[in-house]
């Protein structure tokens, strides 16, 4: 029986590939998540895998995403016993890198604060600081000049983490100025610098 819930969960290892983790919140970013996925899928030897907020999807479509996405549904519906998998358990176990593009404001604060009340963020709790843990902070302008903002980006700096800068542009609310997510081509590039580090 634990044998098949874990099946259900989609989270087998093949071989030497590199797994990466994507994590996606909720800001209007996360509207490039399948571009980001398809391009991710494109590195020889990579497996892909997504953890979403609810807020996330209101800004994409899960069923255009080309990977099993995971939600946090999934973490209260697979498990109902003791022996059952504990869903952010196994996709921290899987993961060889996490990459959460975008960061919205909200999670930065839950992260840097240690709260953990959603599938991702109980990813990021239980997260094995050995391994990468990317973040592309994603907010309105205003949001990310506040003074608060900083302190939380160096908090999770502080922890290991590696910031992919946000880039100034165009906002979609209509403003102008720093707090647009990194281009996807910036965040596939970084990703591929971890791959081709030799294996501690």
């Amino acid at each position: 029986m634990q044998q098949s819930a874990f099946d259900s969960l989609q989270l087998q290892t093949h071989g030497s590939r590199f797994r990466v983790l994507v994590g996606l919140t909720g800001s209007v970013a996360a509207l490039k998540a399948p571009l980001l996925v398809t391009q991710l899928l494109e590195i020889p030897e990579v497996d892909v895998r997504v953890v979403t907020t609810d807020h996330a999807t209101h800004f994409y479509s899960i069923s255009e995403v080309p990977v099993r996405v995971y939600t946090d549904k999934d973490e209260w519906e697979i498990w109902t016993k003791r022996t059952d998998p504990v869903l952010h358990i196994e996709l921290r176990r899987w993961a060889d890198l996490l990459v959460i593009a975008p960061l919205d404001a909200n999670t930065l604060g839950k992260i840097a604060n240690g709260i953990c009340d959603n599938l991702l963020t109980c990813v990021v709790r239980a997260w094995d600081t050995s391994r990468p843990l990317l973040f592309c902070p994603a907010m309105n302008t205003a949001m990310w000049h506040h003074p608060i903002t900083a302190q939380q980006v160096a908090t999770l700096k502080g922890f290991g983490y590696v910031e992919i800068p946000c880039i100034a542009k165009k906002l979609v609310c209509g403003d102008e100025g720093k707090g647009a997510m990194a281009e996807v081509s910036t965040i596939v590039d970084t990703v591929k610098q971890y791959l081709q580090k030799p294996a501690e």
